[in-house]
């Protein structure tokens, strides 16, 4: 199974999923948001399958600290160049596997995607 994990290292829901795939012995390939950046077009994906509200982290400080000319009036394209420029922005994790996407970390959804 080909599974691409997405997300801030140090963030504490990652390190959760990174630790839960780990003690399965479920290979994947980590992508730093810090360090490789976010690509729009597969935000875009992302947003066609999920939908851009749960792809966007509006509890996060990252979010909160934004001007509110920023957060006000959001829709699909605007999300997408905010979390384009904020990854931080972007809720963690998100898996790509083979049978979809996983938005988050519900150890329930990702026993059913991945166990």
């Amino acid at each position: 199974m080909s599974i691409t994990l997405y997300g801030i290292p140090n963030c504490d829901t990652v390190k959760k999923a990174r630790a839960w795939l780990d003690a399965r012995g479920i290979a994947y390939a980590f992508h730093d948001y810090k360090k490789a950046g976010a690509d729009p077009a597969r935000l875009a994906v992302w947003a066609g399958h999920a939908g851009w509200e749960k792809l966007l982290n509006r509890a996060g400080t990252t979010f909160r600290k934004l001007p509110e000319a920023d957060r006000e009036g959001l829709d699909e394209s605007r999300a997408i160049a905010l979390m384009v420029a904020h990854p931080s922005c972007i809720k963690r994790p998100v898996a790509e596997h083979p049978g979809g996407l996983l938005v988050g970390f519900g150890q329930a959804d990702w026993e059913a995607a991945l166990a």
